[in-house]
């Protein structure tokens, strides 16, 4: 059939087929259930029967009005605080390793590696590191003479719980930053460099008026990706804690599909997304437009 067309028509077939299909799967899988999502939000449905109530405004009402959904955001903060330093050793590490480094290429890899593991299997490693009684840290701590920190429960206490969990996303996302930084520091052209030691730069001054400007976006982009999973995280607390002690680990999105699935409260659910998706886009308007700002 093809062959009678003319190899113009056939061109434009193509491209319209490669144009069209990822279309309609985009609308599929991700626009039309994001706008099921928002009309959801505005109806009381236990997520079985065929009837949905319209209510209206009223699930956001209960969302803002209920403090116990919304306290949840400040467990979050310890996600977002954890990111930064994470970021701070991911830059760190993708600079020593952009060095002509012995073995650097083994180090990436080293590095890199937790990233590659399952979620979930991470989270069950470090519920015997944390262990209380048996867990390694606990024995390392005992072994290095503190006594006192050798008796602490890291997930069974309100105040240290959230930064625990938090400590756990370092170890296993800090390689995939590092992993960005080292792209964008490969990509600025040595030239730079060996032009700043003619004229006698420090390593602090080549590192500040070369190294940062360049990589600007990068850093930009991620701090885009830490806050974004900073305020969606969920597995580590589900698996680890789930949400205790005495909801002190709870996070938004945890709270989201409890009301989903335990209590089949879809409308509410759908809302409480809805409202997480427009905090989120806040979030990161802000991040942007004072990066935006410094940057111009």
């Amino acid at each position: 059939m093809f062959n009678n067309l003319s190899f113009h028509t056939q061109k434009r077939i193509v491209l319209i087929s490669f144009i069209t299909i990822p279309l309609v799967l985009l609308f599929a899988f991700a626009y039309y259930p994001a706008l099921e999502l928002f009309r959801l939000s505005f109806m009381k449905w236990n997520g079985v029967s065929a009837h949905k109530e319209w209510i209206g405004f009223g699930n956001y009402i209960e969302v803002f009005s209920d403090p116990s959904i919304f306290s949840v955001f400040k467990h979050n903060f310890a996600y977002f605080a954890v990111g930064i330093v994470q970021n701070i050793l991911a830059l760190f590490f993708a600079v020593l390793l952009n060095t002509k480094l012995r073995g650097r290429n083994g180090f990436r890899l080293l590095l890199f590696l937790p990233y590659i593991l399952n979620g979930v299997a991470v989270a069950y490693l470090f519920g015997y590191v944390f262990d209380t009684t048996n867990g390694s840290l606990n024995y390392i701590l005992g072994e290095l003479g503190f006594d006192k920190l050798s008796q602490t429960s890291w997930l069974g206490a309100k105040e240290y719980v959230n930064y625990t969990l938090a400590s756990v996303g370092l170890w296993r996302f800090m390689g995939f930053n590092m992993v960005i930084y080292l792209g964008a520091l490969q990509s600025i052209p040595s030239d730079l460099y060996e032009a700043a030691s003619i004229d006698g730069a420090s390593g602090w001054q080549k590192f500040t008026r070369i190294t940062l400007p360049n990589i600007y976006k990068i850093i930009e982009l991620n701090l885009f990706l830490t806050v974004t999973g900073a305020l969606e995280v969920f597995d580590l607390p589900f698996v680890l804690t789930k949400g205790g002690p005495g909801h002190a680990s709870e996070t938004f999105v945890m709270k989201i599909i409890e009301t989903a699935f335990r209590f089949n409260n879809y409308g509410l659910a759908s809302a409480m997304s809805v409202v997480l998706l427009v905090f989120v886009v806040l979030v990161l308007s802000i991040q942007r437009y004072f990066l935006t700002r410094k940057d111009d």
